[in-house]
C-alpha cells in the first residue's frame, strides 16, 4: 500500500509524497520547507524522514523550496541532464545543491533507494518537463504534470498504471472570456504549456479502453486558480470515463494551493 499526498498542486506551487512505508519522496518541492513541514506534520510525516526529492522541471512553481529543503535536511535530488543544468543557475538552487544532486536519464529505469524510477518527456516550456512513472510496492504510479499536449509516450506510461496523476489545468470557455492577456492565453493553449479538461477527458478515454493494467485511481493535477474548478474538471473527465463505462475507476481532482486528505492508493 502506498501512502500519498498532494501537499499543494497548481501554479501556486506543486509538491507531491509518495512513501510505502520503507521508503518516502517528493516530487517537486514548490512549498517552503516550513509550510511543507506543518502539511506532512499533520499527517504524522516528518520532512527530515523523506529519502529522496525527484524534480519534473525547473519552474519557479515547482523548484522554490528545492535548494532550501535539500541543504537544510541533506536531501539528494534527482533530475534529468538538462533539468539539472537550469538548476545550477536557478535563483532557488543556485549553490545550494552541491554534491546531492543527481542526474538520471529519459526512458531509463533508475532504481533509487529501491524504488523503480522512470522519467519520460512531456511537451512544456520549460528548459525540459519530464512525468514519472514510479514503481514500489507492487504498485505502478504515472504522474504526469504540466503537459502541454498529450503524446504517444506519455500514454505510453499512462496506460502501463495502477494510479495515474494528470494535469486538467482549464477551462477552454472560461479562460477564453477571462482577463488574462492574448499572449497568455495562447502560451497556456500552445501545446507546449499546459492540458484543458477536454483534451485531460478525451486522453482518459484513450488510456482506459488501452490500458494494460489495473488503472483503479486517477487524480486530476494542477487545476487553474483562474480558469477552472473542480466542478469542471472532474465533470468532464468523469462523463468521459462514464461514456465508455468506467464508472469503477475512481477519479478526484486534487485541491489547490492546500494539502489533500493522505490517500492509500
Amino acid at each position: 500500500m502506498i501512502s500519498f499526498l498532494s501537499l499543494s498542486s497548481g501554479s501556486s506551487g506543486n509538491c507531491y509524497y509518495f512513501s510505502d512505508g520503507k521508503v518516502s519522496f517528493l516530487v517537486d518541492a514548490g512549498v517552503g520547507p516550513r509550510t511543507c513541514s506543518k502539511k506532512l506534520s499533520e499527517k504524522g510525516i516528518r520532512l527530515q524522514d523523506i529519502d529522496f526529492i525527484l524534480v519534473t522541471h525547473d519552474h519557479s512553481d515547482h523548484i522554490k523550496a528545492l535548494g532550501l529543503i535539500s541543504s537544510k535536511y541533506h536531501k539528494p535530488v534527482f533530475a534529468t541532464d538538462a533539468v539539472a543544468g537550469a538548476l545550477h543557475y536557478s535563483m532557488y538552487t543556485k549553490g545550494k545543491l552541491g554534491g546531492s544532486l543527481h542526474t538520471i536519464n529519459i526512458g531509463e529505469e533508475e532504481d533509487i533507494c529501491s524504488v523503480k524510477v522512470t522519467a519520460f518527456e512531456v511537451s512544456h516550456d520549460a528548459t525540459q518537463t519530464v512525468g514519472y512513472f514510479i514503481e514500489m510496492d507492487g504498485r505502478r504510479i504515472t504522474l504526469v504534470t504540466d503537459c502541454g499536449r498529450m503524446t504517444s509516450q506519455i500514454a505510453e506510461y499512462a496506460k502501463k498504471a495502477d494510479v495515474l496523476i494528470l494535469e486538467s489545468n482549464y477551462d477552454e470557455k472560461m479562460l477564453e472570456e477571462g482577463d488574462y492577456t492574448y499572449v497568455l492565453k495562447e502560451r497556456i493553449r500552445s501545446g507546449s504549456g499546459h492540458l484543458s479538461n477536454s483534451e485531460a477527458a478525451q486522453a482518459l478515454k484513450d488510456i482506459w479502453k488501452n490500458r494494460q493494467a489495473s488503472l483503479s485511481r486517477i487524480f486530476l493535477c494542477h487545476l487553474s486558480d483562474n480558469n477552472n474548478t473542480p466542478e469542471l474538471a472532474l465533470g468532464c473527465s468523469g462523463e468521459a470515463l462514464r461514456q465508455i463505462g468506467a464508472e469503477s475507476c475512481v477519479l478526484e481532482a486534487l485541491p489547490r494551493g492546500k494539502a489533500s486528505e493522505l490517500y492509500f492508493i
